[in-house]
């Protein structure tokens, strides 16, 4: 590693107007791996020097904010990205450079490693460093059933991506930062892709990741008919209601609430796992939860082994008695 590379780069992205919630993810696995080398952070951001948003920048606080700016990089193109990324790079001399993991970084921040001889350490789950040795990033493999460190030996940054629902953001405390513009080169014939009309999702997709308390159900309650039940505990709590694979392989909640490797991963502050096992594909999804209540019947489920909490008994029992404790309490 270049003696001359001496910070640790973040890199936000911005979502329906705002900063993304895996960006500051990603901002608070900047500083994790920062604090155990001992380096600073910077950050940056597609967006002019004044963009209001720049002031929404919380948590630990950056050295500095790069506000990259550039008409051609008003559209969001692979090109444009990865070269305006290149020149900022190469600019500050990051030793490690972090993405959140994304459509968008999956589709130009391998280009960007490539520009440097690197390869991209992607879906990154955790990170041990410490001051006088190479880090070691965590990636899991076969669905969530190993966990395997990769290290760095090449001589220019390292890249790496983190994976959703890994870090904890709000874990950071508050501080004050300098914006510094950076106006990179770009030339139009540089960029031979043409953008078409943004993707927009379904109005009715639920973004699970930006809940902070999730009731989840498995199959253990059975039948779709007793759904009502995990519904007025997670209406009751002002929860989103989530589930396991069974529960939307057979139709009886869209696909879109799936949990676990094959759907979304989660953080929130509390999940409550109502009748759920915890195979392997689940527990990938949804471990990273601040605080897990378990509810399920067999005293030996693996759900229990990550659990903060665990009632074993008959869900239809707990569960009512739950809700109606909720909204005593709340009355």
């Amino acid at each position: 590693m270049s003696e001359a590379m001496t910070s640790v780069l973040v890199f936000l992205e911005i979502k329906n107007r705002e900063i993304s919630r895996i960006s500051w993810e990603a901002i608070a696995a900047g500083h994790a791996l920062a604090e155990g080398l001992g380096l600073p952070v910077d950050v940056a951001i597609v967006a002019s020097p004044n963009n209001p948003i720049l002031a929404t920048i919380h948590g630990k606080a950056p050295r500095k904010v790069y506000a990259i700016d550039d008409p051609l990089l008003h559209a969001y193109t692979s090109e444009g990205y990865s070269e305006a990324y290149r020149q900022l790079i190469e600019h500050a001399k990051p030793a490690y450079v972090v993405f959140p993991h994304t459509y968008q970084v999956r589709d130009f921040a391998p280009q960007l490693a490539t520009k440097f001889g690197q390869v991209l350490i992607s879906d990154v789950t955790g990170v041990e460093a410490s001051a006088g040795t190479s880090p070691a990033f965590v990636r899991q493999l076969l669905q969530g059933k190993l966990n395997a460190a990769y290290r760095h030996s090449g001589t220019g940054p390292c890249f790496l991506s983190v994976q959703a629902g890994a870090f904890r953001a709000d874990a950071a405390a508050g501080g004050q930062t300098v914006v510094e513009p950076f106006l990179p080169k770009l030339h139009a014939e540089q960029i031979r892709v043409q953008p078409g009309e943004p993707f927009r999702a379904s109005a009715q997709t639920v973004d699970l990741s930006s809940a902070s308390i999730l009731v989840s159900v498995g199959r253990g309650i059975k039948e779709e008919a007793n759904l009502p039940i995990v519904q007025d505990l997670a209406t009751a709590l002002g929860a989103e209601l989530a589930a396991s694979r069974p529960i939307c392989d057979n139709g009886w909640l869209p696909m879109e609430r799936q949990v676990g490797s094959s759907g979304q991963t989660v953080a929130p502050k509390v999940y409550v796992a109502i009748g759920i096992s915890g195979a392997i594909q689940h527990l990938v999804g949804m471990k990273g939860s601040q605080c897990i209540v378990a509810i399920n019947k067999d005293e030996n489920a693996p759900i229990f082994e990550v659990a903060d909490y665990g009632i074993v008994g008959d869900l239809f029992e707990i569960v009512p008695a739950l809700t109606a404790a909720v909204r005593k309490v709340k009355n």
